[in-house]
């Protein structure tokens, strides 16, 4: 059982421990029987369990409610919990509010009434489509076009590594609409799916499966009400939702590295080596205590991060790159120390600790790589 005294922390408020609890309970029965074979099938069953279980109202604002507004303790308590039980349950849930996070925050009233309450009750699957073959990290360098003609705009370029590509009924796109040179000529868009002009030129596929594809646009025509906000807006759109989604990231590597101590108290307890329980050995022992400690830190950086969004703060992107940094590399660590202490069976496919390392692997690269978390964190420290 993972450890909750951290709900104690006076980053949280009654209402995330009732969210904790109740989560918790949910996923035990609910979180069971999906067949990760066909990745598609799979998510979209997921997205159906979250909206019946009424957990994807977290995800999306309610444009029917004035003073609604995104909680980033309860994305992260959230995103923490269902990772410990499914890579792909967390995945389903985070996607669907990083894929319409620009419209609750920018969208206007037509593309929330439109989207979001379709979002909320599993009706709509989100994508947030934002990277490019030249541009991963380097979201300034954009290049897919979106060209003014008349009330429209059209757009033409690529965009890949998007996470529900293929299966989202919509996509949150960023495209260059040069108004100036750089991050300053972008603009945000809400693109639907199948529309002329619009292809699912490739899926991709990793050492953790989910539903990831190339995108190509060609004299793709949209109307100039799918603009979010203004034109040059974009880069700004993009790092506000980043700001809000990024410290989410670190709580689903907090969640896999929970899940891995878990396993390994297990598997310490029960297994014998030399006549003793394997948890008599001083070694494992240490092994254990940096597990322990590497969680403890990561759940301090990320709820530091989510508390400080929560409490007002215009922008937290230095420690939501810590949270994110931190937890992500340290995850990586308390899950290989997981899969040795596991041996044989470490490696086994299949194996719960198996399947964590390769889940790990992917959150240090997205939404911003390690690296990139390290030059944000220098450069807001210099400031």
């Amino acid at each position: 059982m993972a450890d909750k005294t951290y709900l104690d922390w006076p980053f949280f408020e009654d209402r995330h421990r009732e969210l904790a609890a109740k989560l918790d309970d949910w996923a035990v029965s609910n979180i069971k029987g999906i067949n990760h074979e066909d990745v598609d099938a799979a998510c979209r069953d997921l997205v159906a369990r979250l909206a019946r279980g009424n957990w994807l109202r977290h995800a999306a604002i309610d444009p029917d409610d004035a003073g609604s507004k995104l909680d980033v303790r309860s994305l992260c308590l959230i995103r923490e919990t269902l990772a410990r039980y499914d890579g792909l349950a967390d995945f389903s849930f985070a996607m669907q509010g990083l894929g319409s996070g620009a419209i609750s925050l920018f969208g206007t009233k037509d593309q929330k009434d439109s989207w979001l309450p379709k979002v909320r009750s599993g009706k709509a699957i989100a994508a947030f489509a934002l990277t490019e073959p030249q541009s991963g990290s380097d979201v300034a360098n954009i290049a897919l076009e979106a060209k003014r003609d008349g009330d429209d705009f059209i757009l033409n370029g690529e965009k890949t590594w998007i996470s529900n590509g293929g299966i989202a009924d919509f996509y949150c796109l960023f495209a260059r609409t040069g108004e100036a040179s750089g991050a300053k000529g972008l603009s945000a868009f809400v693109v639907p799916a199948g529309i002329p002009g619009f292809e699912i030129a490739e899926r991709l596929h990793t050492i953790a499966p989910h539903p990831l594809a190339r995108l190509k646009f060609t004299d793709c025509r949209i109307p100039a009400s799918a603009l979010m906000g203004y034109g040059g807006d974009g880069f700004k759109i993009a790092m506000s939702v980043l700001d809000v989604f990024r410290s989410t990231v670190a709580a689903a590597a907090l969640g896999f590295a929970r899940r891995a101590l878990d396993e390994t108290i297990t598997r310490v307890q029960e297994r014998e080596l030399f006549g003793a329980p394997l948890f008599d050995l001083q070694m494992v022992q240490g092994h254990v205590a940096d597990m322990a400690l590497d969680i403890d830190a990561s759940a301090l950086l990320v709820y530091r991060a989510a508390w400080l969004k929560d409490s007002g703060a215009p922008r937290v992107s230095r420690e939501a790159a810590m949270a994110k940094l931190y937890s992500t590399d340290h995850a990586q660590t308390v899950i290989d120390k997981a899969v040795q202490i596991h041996g044989g069976d470490g490696v086994r496919s299949g194996h719960i600790v198996e399947t964590l390392y390769r889940e790990i692997r992917a959150l240090r690269i997205y939404e911003g790589a390690s690296d990139v978390q390290k030059i944000i964190i220098a450069r807001q420290t210099l400031a």
